[in-house]
């Protein structure tokens, strides 16, 4: 085995949609926070006025907090295949054929959740697979997994959890 490859098995738990969601969930109270506090830093309240600055502020929010979901997702999940929210839910971003995911995966799978998420789901869901891909994973060939163990091999079959 590659020192660049992980293997998830020879059988792949698909993560359930409900899994994936909470794990989301998750990951977005963290950065709505960090997102908060940084618009606290730069702006002095969290509270939005009516004058100009305020105004600004509340309408330029969510550039940066969907860039910064990037960053974090694109981060975590090209570095160890989890974000905070998938690993306390033991799930993981792999390649299709369950070994680790590459950059350009990750990155279309993160452009998909950060700037397109409703979109990405609903077409995800009205257009899925057996592999239970969103539209950004199958654009980026990677599925979202159950981990159970560190068992590793080759010859992938996907069940569903």
């Amino acid at each position: 085995m590659s020192d660049d490859k992980s293997e998830i098995g020879s059988k792949i738990v698909l993560a359930k949609w409900s899994d994936r969601f909470f794990a989301w969930l998750i990951d977005f109270v963290i950065i709505s926070s960090v997102s908060t506090l940084i618009i606290f830093a730069l702006f002095g309240t969290i509270y939005y006025e009516t004058n100009e600055a305020g105004l600004w502020a509340e309408n330029t929010q969510y550039i940066p907090t969907s860039i910064l979901f990037f960053l974090y997702w694109v981060f975590l999940e090209y570095k160890t295949g989890q974000t905070i929210g998938k690993k306390i839910l033991n799930l993981k971003v792999v390649r299709i054929d369950g070994f680790k995911a590459d950059l350009k995966g990750v990155l279309l799978s993160s452009v998909g959740k950060s700037f397109l998420l409703p979109i990405d789901v609903i077409l995800g869901g009205i257009l899925t697979n057996q592999k239970r891909q969103r539209i950004f994973n199958k654009l980026g060939d990677t599925v979202v997994v159950k981990i159970k163990d560190a068992e590793n091999v080759s010859g992938v079959t996907y069940l569903k959890d």
